[in-house]
């Protein structure tokens, strides 16, 4: 089963970067963005996590949270955090069963190797938790402000 855009997005339960269990259910009367991203301490994640962090400020004051979600360890995110400063939670899906939900764990390609791995892919999920936006196979320039435009232009201004 994979979540799309006009679903009710999957409820989940994951470990958190500050510590405790996180689930999508607690932000409900927020918006959500969700990001899937397949490895910390790499170039592209580390882009698309400090282009999140840049657009904090607009998404707080547009009353929406941002869930970064990968499948390293808590211990991993952590160091993470501190070397680029971010100021959301990182969430660990060690197990896939997240990724897999929202349908962004696939097989992949690359230098002629099939191996399974995280489709870079975000979600908008609404104050009433129906994803309303969906990019899949992120290309990391220009997404976040892509991103904060639509949720500037879509979502608050409903």
């Amino acid at each position: 089963m994979t979540a799309n855009q006009g679903e009710t997005a999957p409820d989940f339960t994951l470990p958190a970067s500050n510590g405790e269990k996180i689930s999508l259910s607690d932000y409900k009367g927020k918006n959500v963005v969700l990001y899937f991203y397949p490895k910390d301490m790499t170039p592209g994640c580390t882009i698309e996590a400090c282009d999140f962090r840049d657009y904090s400020q607009n998404f707080e004051k547009n009353n929406t949270v941002v869930l970064g979600i990968s499948p390293d360890p808590i211990e991993k995110h952590l160091k993470f955090i501190e070397k680029h400063d971010i100021p959301f939670l990182l969430l660990a899906d060690e197990e896939k069963q997240v990724a897999k939900a929202y349908g962004v764990w696939q097989l992949k390609k690359n230098f002629g190797k099939e191996y399974m791995g995280i489709v870079r892919s975000t979600f908008i999920i609404d104050k009433d938790g129906t994803i309303v936006k969906e990019w899949r196979n992120v290309k990391v320039p220009n997404h976040v402000r892509e991103v904060s435009d639509y949720i500037q232009e879509c979502i608050i201004t409903k």
